[in-house]
């Protein structure tokens, strides 16, 4: 009774109730004076009809006609009685069980359930959280990385102004508060003093205020913020965000990284420890149709191979594993050898044609800057004015039009290019798009981005070789801050682990511990002493002490850690 007289104080203090109470209370008022008016009417009628009865009698008569109920022990004979009942009948059908109800639903019963609802949004964390994540919206970027600070046992909390939004975030079991952004309360409710980041995703005039707002009380909080416009980046980092994260920038610069194009050659994508990683396509060069061991790829420059690429599938590296024309190699190693590998390559011609990208936005300017910097020309197809206007100083050629025609594909050069970025921010288009262009080029490389990651499954199908969605990038970039390190993206899904060695590996060669068939992982280094070892083959052994560096995505990472975890 104390929650609900709480709740209930709650709700009555809140003007928009009270405007919708006083109108339920003029509704009531005027409908009791209909049943005094019909009270009155039946006392005259029924002395009109010679018969007398009491005002009790005349309530009483109005109210059970007025309901339908009608028991007939109260009746008119004149017809003057009976056409007064069917008035009587017709305004208690309209007022009393088809605009009352309504209006009590709409004014007082549904105001107060949403007033209950968002009564239950939490208002702060739970008392003595500390090291936590506090993210500024439930956007796309938030899902995965509360995947992976839940999976690291990072705490989070996600702060919404609205409060039922917030109370259905908490009824999803995603830790929300509510709370006004431009309010120093919300922050002290969310202990940003002993937060370990605030991510401001928003947009970047939001971003803004809850940078300002959090240094103002507590200026050593590090506040990351997302930028949606490259020219806010500047702005940002001024108001006080220790890092910015141009997303739209970063994800056309991964997505070139991707692109074949000119002569073969290695694309950089990251870096772990001391180690530069990369990626090469074997299409066009004599690699094609070797074995890993048959390319010789360690003897001739010294760099390990991680993992094959094979239409989006990452497949361990064995030795036997043979590489076809969509093959593409994950490779690491130093940066002498790298440069030294990509010596050897520079003799393959792969396509000298323009690449073609589908989207002059924020991305698909930034894929064109990107490759423009490399010397590779692009052709950008684009339907808005406004946009090839912006994508004309940063590629080759503009075609203004709709990619889905089939003339002005060819004449931007589909038939020929080596790759096709598809940049759209249409998830449905892409899938569109990437299918097309596959089937009217079927040696074509196809690059894509998704917003949402439950669409990258569905990009593949269509013929992408790579996709890469705003969601994963974004929720890398945070945790690559969040962890001090460099950003490494490989693909959706697929990350670096160092974990120790569990004790009854120990002992045993790569080989005899079975790793990759118990959990999918691929063992890529060993780390002993502070030293990584790349340079492992499966008769290496697993000595004390030592971790193991992998490859593989989240849910096999679950699967180790569930084989070995009593033995770690």
């Amino acid at each position: 009774m104390k929650f609900l007289g709480a709740q209930l104080s709650y709700f009555l203090g809140d003007r928009t109730v009270q405007r919708n109470v006083r109108s339920l209370l003029k509704y009531i008022a005027f409908l009791t004076a209909v049943v005094v008016l019909f009270s009155v009417l039946f006392h005259f009628i029924k002395l009109y009809e010679g018969e007398q009865h009491s005002w009790v009698t005349g309530f009483y008569w109005t109210l059970i006609t007025m309901t339908t109920l009608g028991f007939g022990d109260i009746v008119f004979h004149s017809d003057l009685g009976r056409v007064f009942t069917i008035v009587v009948l017709m305004t208690g059908v309209v007022l009393l069980l088809i605009v009352l109800p309504f209006a009590f639903i709409q004014y007082f019963y549904a105001p107060f359930l949403e007033a209950r609802l968002r009564n239950r949004a939490p208002r702060s964390v739970p008392a003595g959280m500390s090291g936590h994540v506090i993210l500024c919206a439930y956007d796309s970027i938030a899902p995965g990385l509360i995947r992976r600070l839940e999976q690291d046992d990072v705490p989070y909390v996600v702060l919404e102004p609205d409060p039922e939004k917030a109370a259905d975030l908490t009824l999803d079991g995603i830790s929300a508060v509510t709370g006004d952004f431009d309010n120093e309360v919300t922050y002290d409710n969310l202990a940003v003093d002993r937060a370990r980041m605030v991510v401001a995703n928003r947009d970047d005039a939001v971003n803004a205020t809850i940078i300002l707002t959090v240094h103002e009380q507590h200026p050593k909080t590090e506040v990351v913020a997302v930028s949606n416009v490259e020219s806010s980046t500047d702005v940002l980092e001024l108001v006080g965000a220790a890092h910015v994260l141009p997303l739209k920038q970063w994800l056309g610069e991964q997505l070139a990284t991707r692109v074949n194009a000119s002569h073969a050659a290695l694309h950089p994508i990251g870096r772990y420890e001391d180690l530069l990683i990369a990626e090469l396509p074997v299409h066009g060069t004599p690699l094609v149709g070797k074995t890993i061991r048959e390319t010789q790829l360690r003897e001739r420059a010294g760099v390990s191979v991680i993992g094959v690429w094979e239409r989006g599938r990452l497949l361990p590296a064995g030795p036997d594993s043979r590489l076809h024309e969509a093959s593409v190699l994950a490779v690491i190693g130093a940066e002498a050898q790298l440069d030294l590998l990509n010596e050897v390559l520079a003799i393959y011609d792969v396509n000298p044609n323009p690449v073609v990208v589908i989207g002059g936005g924020h991305v698909g300017r930034a894929v064109s800057q990107s490759l423009k910097r490399r010397g590779v020309p692009v052709h950008v197809v684009e339907r808005e004015a406004s946009n090839c206007g912006k994508a004309s100083p940063v590629c080759t050629r503009v075609f203004r039009g709709d990619a889905a025609d089939y003339d002005l594909l060819c004449e931007a050069g589909i038939l020929e290019a080596p790759s096709v970025v598809v940049t759209t921010n249409d998830d449905a288009t892409n899938v569109f798009l990437a299918s097309y262009c596959r089937q009217l080029n079927p040696e074509l490389r196809v690059v894509c981005r998704v917003t949402e990651e439950r669409n990258i499954d569905t990009m593949h199908k269509a013929g992408a070789d790579f996709v890469l969605s705003y969601a994963s990038l974004g929720a890398e970039a945070v945790l690559s801050r969040l962890n001090g390190r460099a950003l490494t993206l490989l693909a959706e899904g697929v990350d670096f682990f160092t974990l120790p060695t569990p004790r009854r590996l120990v002992g045993r060669t790569l080989a005899e511990s079975e790793i990759g068939a118990a959990t999918g992982l691929t063992v890529i280094a060993l780390r002993e002493n502070g030293h990584v070892n790349t340079q492992i083959s499966a008769s290496t052994p697993l000595v004390p002490g030592s971790s193991l560096v992998l490859l593989g995505d989240t849910e096999q990472r679950r699967q180790f850690e569930a084989t070995f975890a009593a033995e770690a």
